[in-house]
């Protein structure tokens, strides 16, 4: 829990560790993920993933709790370059009723990580009965957006004391 990874945090500075100290330790576990991800991603498999996506009309973005982050990134990213995207942010509760106007001319990136937020699950799996494309970007094949996708990405994030980098899911 958050606490423990405080409290780990904090001892690193009471044995003579500064923010310098944490902070490298940070970076570390970006590298490390960044490295991973090199010799994990399949260029073919992202080729396929990218003729997916730029088929689509619309990319809807999902991702909640720990991946929230990167949906709104990506949403930035695919703006910039003219792409018509949707954040589905949950805002006010209504995250369904943002997904409910994916169809079959759609597709959608959906990104969990364990522990899974169910509700990125759920609205995968809303998509798909709404004959969307599937992307998903998570950790395993155990996840349970895993199934639900077309394409689906592993990427093993480092962590340093608890916190994950999410630097080689906002690279993907």
């Amino acid at each position: 829990n958050y606490d423990e990874r405080l409290k780990h945090l904090r001892a690193h500075a009471a044995a003579g560790s500064r923010a310098g100290g944490i902070l490298e330790g940070f970076l570390s576990s970006a590298e490390r993920s960044l490295a991973e991800a090199r010799h994990t991603i399949e260029p073919e498999k992202l080729d396929d993933a990218v003729a997916l996506l730029a088929g689509a009309e619309t990319i809807y973005l999902v991702g909640l709790r720990r991946s929230f982050p990167i949906p709104p990134y990506m949403g930035y990213a695919l703006g910039k370059l003219g792409v018509r995207n949707t954040l589905v942010d949950g805002l006010a509760g209504l995250a369904i009723e943002q997904i409910g106007f994916a169809g079959a001319r759609d597709a959608i990136i959906a990104i969990s990580f364990a522990p899974y937020a169910s509700e990125t699950a759920a609205l995968a799996e809303a998509a798909r009965d709404r004959q969307a494309k599937i992307v998903s970007i998570t950790d395993s094949a155990f996840s349970p957006i895993a199934p639900l996708a077309d394409l689906w990405f592993e990427v093993a994030e480092a962590n340093y004391e608890g916190f994950r980098s999410m630097s080689a899911t906002l690279s993907l």
